[in-house]
């Protein structure tokens, strides 16, 4: 399959698919700049008002948002040179709450090894158990949790933008060396007086944590919500299987259908296998390169996994609760516990 990707990639270099797109970007950063303009504007105008949970609503998806485009600079999607795809990625990530550094080598060894065991971060346990392993070894809360974590899914999300801000902090305060520690910890710092600070001091004390609360929670779900369907729910790798690069990337990953408007909600991320085959080609690409790699997996036999994004949430819970039987007590099943008790 080695000579099978490199004819893959001589095809998409040659249609011009890895050039920059850099209107598109300056039109996404300009409506995002519009979009934060319009919500302090009427942050100011509404006062003390509980239609501030609507602006903070529409925060929490304006920082998704930024999120995609920081995850772009880093695949240097979207400026011509590395460094300044770096400087960018490091400003946005700030711009969210998240630490570049830390999220730039979980993400790297998720691409180099997406679904491998042991070897991909994005399938260790964090109170959700993605292999039956590690649910048998949960207890206690995390045991109960994991007994129902596919319905409990999507509620657990409400919580994952405060995770993702505490990992960060955690990360940058963590002994050992750090590449631009003090630039992420002075943007961290300032993005959270500047949204922060006016919360608190122009909202009464109830009103400003239930805004807080409302923007984290949204950001939090629709994080979760665009990132679950691309991996999780498709084949696991044993950690000492031997996969060529272009099989393991397509098995392991599911696109989304729906076209513009699912790559305008999931930031390009519904092309998932194209991103994972390409990780550099800008957005506006990845649905010409779609045609391109279907044909080519149909010429090689490689399975080409693609679903609606409602089945693929139905995938994501049925495999997790799947998962989690195995942190279930065996015997809780009557017989066996009368068994136990002979």
């Amino acid at each position: 399959m080695a000579k099978a990707y490199t004819q893959l990639s001589r095809t998409v270099r040659e249609t011009g698919l890895l050039s920059r797109t850099p209107l598109f970007y300056a039109a996404v950063g300009t409506a995002l700049t519009l979009g934060f303009a319009a919500c302090i504007a009427g942050f100011l105008l509404l006062g003390d008002s509980w239609f501030q949970l609507l602006i903070a609503a529409a925060l929490g998806v304006l920082f998704t948002q930024v999120a995609f485009l920081a995850h772009e600079a880093a695949h240097r999607q979207i400026l011509t040179s590395g460094p300044a795809n770096l400087r960018l990625a490091r400003v946005l990530g700030g711009v969210v709450g998240m630490s570049y550094s830390w999220w730039d080598s979980k993400h790297t060894r998720h691409h180099g090894n997406p679904n491998r065991v042991g070897k991909d971060p994005d399938i260790e346990v964090d109170t959700i158990s993605f292999l039956d392993e590690d649910a048998a070894r949960s207890r206690g809360l995390v045991r109960a949790i994991t007994r129902r974590q596919g319905w409990l899914f999507f509620p657990l999300l409400t919580l994952e933008g405060l995770n993702l801000h505490a990992l960060s902090v955690r990360h940058l305060l963590s002994r050992g060396r750090i590449a631009g520690r003090g630039q992420e910890l002075a943007l961290l710092a300032v993005r959270f007086a500047v949204v922060l600070v006016p919360v608190f001091v122009l909202l009464p004390l109830g009103m400003a944590f239930a805004f807080v609360g409302v923007q984290l929670a949204v950001f939090g779900v629709y994080m979760g919500a665009s990132f679950a369907p691309n991996h999780k729910g498709m084949p696991v790798i044993a950690a000492d299987a031997r996969l060529d690069f272009f099989t393991k990337q397509v098995r392991t990953s599911r696109n989304i259908s729906g076209g513009w408007w699912a790559t305008w909600l999931m930031g390009g991320l519904n092309y998932q296998i194209e991103h994972h085959l390409f990780p550099n080609m800008p957005r506006p690409h990845l649905s010409r390169a779609r045609a391109i790699v279907r044909e080519h997996c149909r010429a090689n036999d490689v399975p080409y996994t693609e679903t609606t994004l409602v089945r693929s949430y139905a995938i994501v819970i049925q495999y997790l609760n799947r998962v989690g039987l195995a942190a279930r007590d065996p015997f809780d099943c009557p017989i066996s516990a009368e068994y136990r008790r002979g």
